[in-house]
């Protein structure tokens, strides 16, 4: 079986490309359906397809009742009994741009005689079901097969909640429900997460976990998966009122108890469903299961029935297909990059492949443990995931095309790019170049100093820093302010007006308040949030150097490790140096507030429990307004704790500090005298 798709020769005769084709594909459906494990993307599988459409349409003596093109894929698995659907459960034919999509609109409107109402619903990316009910009650649940029998795995799908065993009344005799069961994002991501720690291969997408979920012989393991449903047919119903749209129709399963996807959307015309289509391309990324498409219906029941079925297709509905957010694609060779605290980061480079409209060459690794956990190779051919703006990332390997060229990887002993051995902790899944001099980390730590969101040096780019460490004009953060116009107009492409605006960007940055200049210097684990919580409980550099990991870790959100962090960092003779130079530099190195003058300026209070004649926010803005400092959380930078009524854990955490603990009636005496009784 072929694993990559290269066009037919045109001297290749129909018949043969046709009967390869045929092969190809069947394989290819069993992998996906049977195995629940495809070897091809979603992209790759639909060019076969429409290879194959367009040869038996150009050649009809080649059609064929057994060819892919005119049934459904899919099979029963030995291990269930199979179920003969009620109805045929048929597959949709695909538009994969708006000019399709429009054409499939202008064929049911010329067969019609007009332009009907249509239905736009997200297309679930899962495994489709079949659940029948008599007189309300569940009786049988099964996978869509090959359209016309499936799989009976009744006991399953009574596992999952959002299968109702027993339909909210009235109901009709006998009723046929079609739907879609998925996985969620988060869910995938566990299984997947739990399934490599302990050595099982690992599923390629949520669709293809919800799938080898529903299909287990034991109903236990599928009640411990993160299973959902979405319903949005009926296949047959006995003895019930008739329902007149496709609108009316998921109204009546949501009154039966069945759920129904929030964002499926009535669209009058064919410019609604273009604007739909365009809405959820957007959301897509957003959304805790994923949609490959939008299914859009003709809202009108009577006129599906009329427009009827073509082959395997109904004419009266179609997939909008969107870019696929997976691709296969060859892993060539596994690199590593040093990151601004040190931390060797592999990456993938990969033969350039299409995935959601862009083209990818490189992929996220994480880190060494992840890739022997997912058994990754140099060689292999590899699943590929992007979504959004995301660094594309290596699903799992295809473990079936190896040919034992495959390489096993491991990180080098030795940093890539200063030659320091490189250190590994236990308790962490990164290794660390620990040599702060390290030329990588030197850059990249440049470059996050001065982007966007740090100390915001606007024009102040990679290539701009790597011209300027070539000059020797930069090293350090702290050289950027010794930077004169004259340096920069020295560089090439920098004129007049570029090196202005840059000193004007450079100067602007030195008034970046305190979190930003603590978040600016690279200390590992300590991102902008923590920065916040560490500039609150220790707000001025001085303050913060002087702390013990003991005092770190009293503050609430600064953990173990951290704190050790901070520590280790401020002990390096280099980083000291940094920050004199910076606090030289006019960096701001105090939090706002610290110079409020008053007769409590340079006290720390911190207030907790029910205080019985004052709220908490009047007392510390009245404590504020004397020039008293309210600390976050409970660390040896706080002077006074005042206790009120049920106070929690800060006063536990006080007394083992040696804080002084003071109560209502004292705080109420500071604030009438504006001094320390």
């Amino acid at each position: 079986m072929s694993d990559t798709l290269t066009a037919a020769p045109t001297s290749v005769d129909p018949a043969s490309r046709v009967d390869e084709l045929r092969h190809e594909i069947e394989q290819h459906d069993y992998r996906y359906y049977a195995l629940d494990s495809p070897v091809v993307s979603d992209v790759e599988y639909d060019a076969l397809m429409r290879e194959l459409r367009s040869l038996e349409s150009a050649h009809p003596e080649l059609q064929s009742s057994d060819s892919p093109t005119q049934r459904v894929a899919g099979q029963v698995s030995a291990g269930f009994t199979a179920h003969r659907h009620l109805e045929p459960m048929l597959s949709l034919g695909n538009a994969f741009s708006h000019e399709e999509l429009a054409a499939w609109y202008q064929r049911v409107a010329n067969l019609l005689g007009r332009e009907p109402p249509l239905v736009a619903e997200p297309k679930i990316d899962g495994l489709a079901i079949s659940l029948t009910y008599e007189s309300g009650r569940f009786t049988i649940g099964a996978t869509r097969g090959n359209g016309i029998e499936g799989e009976n795995v009744t006991p399953n799908l009574r596992t999952l909640r959002d299968v109702p065993l027993r339909l909210s009344q009235p109901v009709p005799r006998l009723v046929e429900v079609r739907g879609e069961v998925y996985m969620s994002v988060a869910g995938f991501e566990k299984l997947n997460q739990g399934r490599a720690e302990e050595g099982l291969s690992l599923f390629a997408n949520p669709r293809n976990s919800a799938a080898g979920s529903l299909r287990q012989l034991d109903s236990s393991i599928t009640k411990g998966r993160p299973l959902h449903l979405f319903t949005y047919a009926i296949g047959r119903m006995e003895e019930f009122r008739a329902l007149t749209t496709q609108s009316d129709l998921l109204d009546q399963l949501r009154q039966w108890g069945f759920p129904v996807n929030p964002l499926i959307k009535p669209c009058p015309s064919l410019g609604d469903v273009r604007q739909f289509c365009d809405e959820m391309v957007e959301t897509r990324e957003s959304l805790d299961y994923e949609i490959d498409g939008v299914v859009i219906k003709v809202d009108d029941l009577a006129a599906q029935r009329e427009l009827g079925f073509v082959g395997r297709e109904p004419r009266w509905a179609i997939a909008f297909k969107f870019p696929p957010m997976q691709a296969t694609t060859v892993l060539r060779e596994i690199r590593v990059n040093v990151g601004r605290t040190g931390s060797l980061n592999p990456y993938a480079v990969l033969e350039p492949v299409q995935v959601g409209g862009v083209t990818v060459s490189q992929a996220t690794l994480h880190n060494e443990q992840d890739i022997q956990r997912k058994d990754i190779r140099q060689g292999d051919r590899v699943i590929i995931h992007r979504a959004g703006d995301v660094i594309p990332q290596v699903v799992k390997p295809i473990a079936e095309s190896r040919d034992g060229t495959q390489v096993e990887y491991h990180l080098p002993e030795n940093c890539p790019s200063c030659g320091t051995p490189i250190l590994r902790r236990e308790s962490e899944a990164m290794a660390y170049c620990p040599n702060p001099a390290c030329p990588a980390r030197n850059y990249e730590m440049l470059n996050h100093f001065v982007s966007q969101g740090v100390m915001d040096i606007r024009g102040l780019g990679s290539r701009l820093i790597a011209a300027l460490r070539d000059q020797g004009l930069v090293a350090t953060p702290a050289d950027i302010y010794d930077l004169s116009r004259e340096d920069l107009m020295m560089l090439p492409g920098i004129k007049e007006k570029s090196a202005d605006n840059l000193i004007r960007a450079i100067e602007n940055s030195r008034t970046r308040p305190f979190p930003h200049v603590l978040f600016a210097l690279g200390i590992r684990f300590v991102g902008f949030q923590n920065a916040e919580i560490l500039a609150a409980a220790f707000p001025s550099i001085d303050r913060l150097r002087a702390a013990t990991a003991d005092d770190l870790e009293a503050v609430q959100g600064i953990g173990g490790r951290m704190a050790e962090s901070i520590v280790e960092w401020f002990a390096e003779p280099g980083n000291t140096l940094l920050v004199n130079r910076l606090s030289r530099a006019g960096l701001v190195m105090e939090a706002e507030g610290v110079k409020v003058e008053g007769p409590l300026t340079g006290l720390t209070f911190l207030l907790t429990g029910r205080l019985d004649n004052l709220t908490r926010g009047d007392a510390e803005q009245a404590l504020q307004a004397l020039g008293a400092r309210i600390a976050p959380g409970i660390s040896k930078a706080v002077d006074y704790l005042v206790v009120g009524a049920e106070a929690g854990s800060k006063l536990a955490k006080a007394q083992k500090l040696g804080t002084e603990v003071r109560d209502e009636a004292w705080l109420k005496r500071v604030l009438d005298t504006g001094r320390i009784a």
